[in-house]
């Protein structure tokens, strides 16, 4: 699959028209809400520079180019991956997922992605997260390891859906962050959205959604804090904005932390010190409150050897 490209250009009767409202209109197959997105992300190119205002008023004669990313296959195929099964029944599983492991598949990642691997375990898996993410209720970040819950059929989806929503699922991180965090036990309630400038990124803004994180420090190693972290809300990427947000970014993560990284174990280099520990919720059919647990994975469990031996 390869990029489809659009080239526009603003007609004299188009003058001051928006960006976004210019695109969708040239653009059938394309929403508004679509168009901002492209822009957003700089697939909007405006007389050869990407343009990520999607209130700019256009000029007569102004070329526009759309790069359209292009579309995963509607309906993942398996792929025989190998998955660590925590739990399983027949209404859910829960999975300790690796770090370097895509959720599901988006532009750039429609293979080897963990519903590639659950469609070949469980072939039928719910469907109410839409034809490119069946099973899944929520997510983690490619390098990120740990728990997550995937669903089997739509009871369940919606049932665990409602759970996080409603903030009764559980759950909680292990992060190795830079500097010592004072207090050594707090809360970060501060507002996530996209950042202004950096659209690929995230970051506290005042028109962002409510997010909460709780921290406890379990000990100090060297110039880090070892975190247990635990999440009220769920935005993308909160631990790891929320602890750059206090000062304190996690190690190894190349996006929110220092980019000078040569100080680190190898082992902690460019992948963010971060696992899903734990979580609990309620089973959907049984009502039973379950309980797991991962271990850490051992490539963290040997860079933290390494910095205690410093």
């Amino acid at each position: 699959m390869t990029e489809k490209y659009y080239e526009l250009t603003a007609g004299a009767g188009e003058a001051g028209s928006r960006l976004d409202l210019f695109i969708a209109a040239k653009i059938p197959s394309l929403s508004r809400a679509r168009a901002q997105k492209l822009i957003l992300a700089g697939a909007v190119e405006v007389e050869g520079r990407p343009c990520l205002d999607k209130n700019y008023r256009l000029q007569a004669g102004e070329r526009i180019r759309v790069a359209l990313p292009p579309e995963p296959p509607a309906r993942p195929q398996p792929q025989p991956i190998p998955l660590e099964i925590i739990y399983e029944d027949r209404d859910l599983l829960v999975v300790n997922k690796p770090r370097g492991m895509v959720v599901h598949p988006a532009p750039g990642h429609s293979e080897d992605t963990l519903v590639n691997a659950l469609l070949y375990r469980c072939p039928e898996l719910s469907g109410a997260g839409g034809e490119s993410r069946p099973g899944i209720v929520h997510r983690l970040d490619k390098d990120t390891s740990g728990l997550l819950l995937v669903a089997k059929n739509d009871f369940t989806h919606q049932a665990l859906a409602a759970q996080l929503k409603s903030r009764q699922v559980r759950r909680e991180y292990l992060a190795l962050v830079h500097g010592h965090v004072q207090p050594a036990e707090g809360s970060i309630d501060a507002p996530i959205g996209r950042h202004p400038r950096h659209r690929q990124r995230m970051a506290v803004v005042p028109e962002g959604r409510p997010a909460v994180t709780h921290y406890r420090v379990l000990a100090y190693i060297g110039p880090y804090s070892w975190l247990r972290v635990r999440l009220e809300s769920g935005r993308t990427h909160q631990v790891r904005v929320h602890l750059a947000h206090l000062g304190h970014p996690v190690v190894g993560d190349p996006v929110y932390g220092p980019r000078d990284q040569s100080r680190l174990p190898l082992e902690l280099r460019n992948r963010q010190t971060l696992h899903a520990r734990r979580i609990s919720f309620q089973h959907p059919r049984t009502g039973e409150t379950m309980c797991f647990t991962a271990p850490l994975p051992e490539e963290i469990r040997r860079g933290l050897r390494r910095l205690r031996l410093g």
